[in-house]
């Protein structure tokens, strides 16, 4: 295939396994392959992964695209690699370049307490100490989330619980960054993956930088932290070894570039084309979130929403994510199946839900399955089925489920709007929800908006990540994406069902209130 067009291969690693994606210079995929990457949950509210069943990951799906597509690609058909991967999920690499102990991943609570002893003070804001907030706030916009998930309390919590970990480590890696590292031998970061170490200053966007006061406050050690640099960043040539690994001539790795890339939100955001002020993508994958490129920066300290880095230059980006979402529907899947479903029976069960009418006869679901992060930061709450009858089908109860992750959505993209200040309308809609049609239309009844189902959405992710490889190789502009992605689909909102999920939705807010404090007394203690 030597010769026809040349192509980023563009690597989407998730919370469940690892997406790898032949991508054009149009955005254009020619080839995709998954291989799932198994969890390790405990009870203290853990969540593990081991960083070589990534790579084994990596290696599988993108050799299986190379000799897939046509004649096979040789390398001087790659332009580029670039990994797009999840935000928060923290590697500990040693000196030698691997891991040093699982990583936590981005649903990983253990660090909770450690972040909260660092946090408080003698007056206090929703558990943040007045000198905390006025030291974090103005330079990062935020500050370390309490609910433990973000990078920062992962660190920690190796420092310590587990010091033998923490002193062999080298370096402190971001989930990406461990797979640059181990594509091109580079230890670095990006502005926008770095950013829940919570110890960068990010008031100059143009100059993000880590903020040494910072770093000694949380009793960190810069030294175990890498350089930064834009996320169109060309680290350098992929390693010999790897080509070979790909089934690729080591002579070819000189020519195949390594960009950096972006975490999830921000490469889900260049894929769906979400580039310009003010748009707003939403994601729906085993988490979700409700995001839009914003041009100034500022924080809602009340609601855990800020203006951080994002890899459009000279912009920030505001989100809120909530911890399940897919991974609600999966979870539901294997109580009704009694058994890890499979894509075709996940997709049976979406059609069987399709029978249900909407409200599901006053069945609420609450998708609070591991806590949650915003618009609340509480990891003691928990979900599950309210008002659940005899009469209840199961069509209901996966309808429910459906209804619920965007109940909360509509939760968190009132927040989105205030801080934006503009209503986002339309939402351009990726991930693997949004291939479900009838979650399209749930979301656009439900938000009140008009949804944009994108082209290939599951590929959003791995489209950004190559966008932003081409961008990087100077083949591409962020100016020129928004005509390159184009909707599938437009779900426009049905009238008729706005008065029911209007009641739906206060009954949801309702149900929080009346039972975080219950949630509270039985959860406290057990993570």
């Amino acid at each position: 295939m030597s010769g026809a067009r040349r192509y980023v291969l563009a690597f989407d690693h998730g919370t469940s396994g690892l997406k790898t994606s032949l991508v054009d210079r149009r955005g254009q995929v020619a080839s995709s392959a998954f291989e799932p990457t198994a969890i390790h949950f405990t009870d203290d509210g853990g969540a593990e992964q081991d960083p070589d069943d990534w790579w084994r990951a990596l290696i599988k799906t993108a050799r299986q695209v190379l000799e897939r597509t046509g004649a096979g690609i040789g390398g001087d058909d790659l332009a580029a690699v670039c990994v797009s991967s999840t935000f928060s999920t923290t590697v500990a690499v040693g000196a030698d370049g691997q891991h040093v102990a699982p990583a936590m991943t981005w649903m990983d609570s253990r660090g909770a307490s450690h972040v909260k002893q660092r946090m408080k003070g003698l007056i206090n804001i929703q558990g943040y100490g007045l000198t905390n907030l006025i030291k974090w706030v103005p330079r990062t916009a935020g500050g370390p989330t309490l609910s433990g998930k973000d990078d920062v309390a992962h660190a920690l919590f190796w420092k310590c619980e587990q010091p033998e970990v923490y002193e062999r480590t080298h370096k402190l890696l971001p989930s990406k960054d461990y797979l640059n590292l181990r594509l091109c031998g580079r230890t670095a970061a990006t502005y926008d993956s770095i950013q829940l170490f919570w110890v960068t200053d990010t008031r100059d966007i143009n100059n993000v930088r880590y903020d040494p006061r910072l770093i000694r406050a949380l009793g960190l050690d810069r030294s175990k932290l890498p350089e930064l640099h834009p996320s169109t960043a060309v680290l350098g040539p992929l390693l010999p070894g790897v080509a070979a690994e790909l089934g690729l001539p080591e002579a070819a790795a000189a020519k195949i570039q390594v960009v950096a890339g972006s975490p999830d939100h921000q490469a889900a955001g260049v894929g769906a084309g979400a580039v310009r002020d003010f748009e707003a993508h939403l994601y729906v994958g085993t988490s979700s979130w409700v995001q839009c490129v914003v041009p100034f920066k500022k924080t809602d300290v009340l609601h855990s929403i800020a203006s951080l880095p994002t890899s459009v230059p000279g912009r920030y980006m505001t989100a809120n994510e909530q911890d399940m979402a897919g991974g609600c529907l999966v979870w539901a899947a294997e109580q009704l199946l009694d058994r890890a479903p499979s894509e075709e029976e996940i997709g049976e069960l979406l059609v069987v839900a399709d029978d249900a009418r909407p409200g599901c006869d006053g069945l609420i679901f609450l998708p609070w399955l591991n806590g949650e992060r915003t618009p609340v930061d509480d990891h003691h709450l928990r979900g599950g089925w309210i008002n659940l009858a005899k009469t209840h089908t199961r069509a209901d109860l996966i309808r429910s489920v459906l209804e619920g992750v965007a109940l909360n959505t509509r939760w968190s993209l009132g927040y989105v709007e205030k801080f934006a200040g503009k209503r986002l309308d339309p939402i351009r809609m990726v991930g693997g929800g949004a291939r479900s049609d009838l979650w399209c239309q749930i979301f656009a009844d439900m938000l009140d908006r008009e949804i944009l189902q994108m082209e290939d959405p599951i590929c959003a992710n791995a489209r950004g990540a190559a966008f932003l490889a081409w961008i990087g190789l100077g083949e591409l502009t962020f100016e020129q994406l928004p005509d390159l992605v184009v909707p599938r689909n437009r779900f426009t909102p049905n009238p008729d069902n706005r008065p029911l999920y209007d009641a739906h939705f206060k009954a949801f807010l309702n149900l929080y209130q009346a039972n975080r404090n219950i949630f509270h007394k039985l959860n406290r203690g057990r993570f």
